[in-house]
């Protein structure tokens, strides 16, 4: 569990990375090259795309935060909670996420869904 743990720790950090540079070589340290990001939102696959999916959420949600909630784990799949929101205020967005782990390590897909959205989001 301590290396999966740690890995979502990273993907996690992938979210809250502002440094378009720094967060892609975030995102190609844990998201496979031809992995797939869905959520209701979006759904793309290939690591240019998943950085361009982040980017936008950062710009939809200027200075808010990702902050993880507890994390299970088994076998290659891994569901952990989120929550998005300014740094020490009250989560306006929250979800859960479910992430296939490939045996390279890296994530290979992940299933986004959204438990709270802010109206007009």
């Amino acid at each position: 569990m301590s290396d999966t743990l740690y890995l979502v720790q990273r993907y996690l950090a992938v979210w809250n990375e502002t440094d378009p540079a720094a967060r892609r070589r975030l995102i190609d340290e844990v998201f496979a090259a031809d992995g797939r990001y869905t959520d209701p939102l979006a759904d793309v696959t290939g690591r240019d795309a998943f950085d361009a999916v982040v980017s936008a959420v950062q710009a939809q949600f200027p200075g808010f935060v990702f902050a993880l909630g507890p994390v299970d784990a088994h076998h290659h799949i891994a569901r952990f909670t989120w929550e998005l929101g300014p740094a020490g205020g009250e989560s306006l967005v929250v979800g859960f996420d479910v992430a296939a782990i490939g045996e390279d390590g890296l994530v290979h897909s992940v299933q986004g869904f959204l438990d709270k959205v802010p109206a007009g989001a």
